[in-house]
């Protein structure tokens, strides 16, 4: 019996010897299983250390990037690893609290800079009258037909998040008044143009008290430029010059055209106003043979928002108020000694009589170029027939450019001129269009010598370069 029972008791034994061994040789192979896991993983981080390193290994013990015993082809990758420099978050103004009476639509009429003018009075209204203003709706029946949007043009979220200090702008309307604006029941009317501010808190705020919701349209103009509040011309000029960016397109492919220009040395920017509808809105027909007299008037009266419509175009101009041709602006830039080698950009459309009316002026300048011929066509391709958006290439040459010469002061002379002080008081040829014709009238009828007309060009110039002066008021435009 005694043996029988030291039997058993070792036949116990042995068996949980055998149990106790399976469940060491389990816990060994899971250790070992997850080890393995472990240092895969681990492994594969490193492996991909030169591309995810600095962001997924931030924080890991060094010894996971760089062994000691490591070869020197792996010291190599872990010390060429790129280094994603960290963009710190961007800090947003804070939002300006008030109380909201109502809201803004606006309607802009005119070209890219025409627009841009009304868009900085528009945000400068809406904040003085203490309202929501709905992102502006850019003009598509225009001569120009364009029918881009504000976001196709600036870049939308920018223009309201960098202004929400300042004034809320959505969008669009909020749904119940989206509705009523769609069944026509919203409240539309052109503002006077050149108002004063008063005007404004007078006679359109009471009117959004009463309908909610008032619709500007034909923005342009419609706030005076002098005599205004200080911080009302401060706000103008930050909304022309900080919140209203182009958008990323837009942008890189007007850094593109600027670096193509900067290969070959300084360049000038000439702002030729001398397109077809600039011709006939004016009447300014100076060089145009009978054929394309009669096409302009034509055009002006095809459009009867053009008010003025017989004009003498010889009276007008002895006034300076046509733009210059290119033969009296090729004649004024070699008075004023431009280097005859420069790199000229041509920041226009087309010009009206073509090679014909070019001829004397990539004469005197050979180096005359455009987007047209410096970019590929596919790379304008997005942007045809869309004028704003190629307007706004021309915009960001023409702020880059070593010398901006306009000759007409339109919009857009105006607004580059005013945004080349702000960066620094770059060099801007204003060009006194009334005295030039006069000297250039004398010279081709040989009462002046060229020395003397070349005198008498510098000299009046002088003082016109876009240098700092004295000014009563701070226009949203000029500084």
């Amino acid at each position: 019996m005694g043996l029988k029972a030291m039997g058993g008791v070792e036949k116990l034994r042995s068996s949980m010897s055998v149990t106790m061994s399976r469940s060491r040789m389990k816990l060994w192979m899971i250790r070992a299983t997850t080890s393995v896991l472990l240092w895969t993983c681990i492994v594969q981080l490193t492996a991909l250390g030169d591309l995810w390193g600095p962001r997924v290994l931030k924080g890991w013990p060094s010894c996971f990037l760089q062994d000691s015993s490591s070869s020197s082809s792996s010291s190599a990758a872990v010390n060429n690893a790129v280094t994603v420099p960290s963009v710190p978050p961007r800090v947003l103004p804070p939002k300006r609290v008030y109380k909201n009476n109502g809201y803004l639509m606006v309607s802009c009429n005119g070209g890219l800079n025409q627009m841009r003018a009304a868009i900085c009075d528009m945000v400068a209204i809406a904040r003085y009258l203490n309202v929501t203003l709905i992102v502006p709706e850019l003009d598509k029946a225009s001569f120009w037909a364009d029918p881009s949007e504000f976001q196709d043009i600036f870049d939308v979220d920018h223009f309201i998040t960098s202004l929400r200090d300042e004034v809320r702008i959505l969008k669009e309307l909020p749904p119940r008044l989206k509705r009523k604006m769609e069944l026509g029941k919203v409240y539309s009317m052109p503002p006077i143009s050149w108002s004063d501010i008063s005007y404004y808190h007078n006679q359109i705020l009471p009117l959004i008290w009463k309908h909610k919701v008032v619709h500007l349209n034909r923005t342009d103009a419609r706030l005076a430029n002098n005599g205004q509040p200080l911080e009302l011309q401060k706000l103008r000029c930050r909304v022309n010059f900080s919140a209203l960016r182009f958008t990323s397109q837009i942008e890189e492919l007007g850094r593109r055209v600027i670096n193509l220009l900067r290969q070959n040395g300084p360049f000038l920017v000439l702002h030729l106003r001398y397109e077809m509808d600039m011709l006939a809105f004016s009447g300014c027909t100076q060089g145009c043979n009978n054929e394309e007299v009669e096409e302009l008037t034509k055009m002006r009266y095809a459009y009867p928002w053009w008010k003025e419509k017989i004009i003498n175009s010889d009276l007008k101009r002895k006034d300076g108020l046509c733009p210059l041709t290119p033969e009296e602006t090729a004649l004024t830039l070699r008075a004023l000694d431009i280097d005859p080698s420069i790199q000229i950009y041509i920041a226009a459309g087309e010009i009206y009589g073509g090679d014909r009316r070019m001829a004397s002026l990539a004469k005197a300048y050979p180096k005359l170029v455009r987007k047209e011929t410096l970019l590929e066509p596919s790379d304008l391709r997005f942007f045809q027939n869309h004028s704003s958006q190629m307007a706004a290439l021309d915009y960001l040459v023409s702020l880059e450019s070593d010398i901006f010469v306009p000759t007409y002061d339109g919009n857009m002379a105006k607004v580059v001129e005013g945004h080349r002080r702000f960066l620094g008081f770059k060099k801007t040829i204003l060009l006194d269009r009334r005295l030039l014709v006069s000297l250039i009238d004398q010279y081709n009828s040989g009462s002046l010598s060229w020395d003397e007309f070349s005198s008498a060009v510098k000299d009046s110039h002088a003082e016109r370069m876009g240098n700092p002066v004295k000014s009563a008021s701070l226009s949203a435009m000029e500084l």
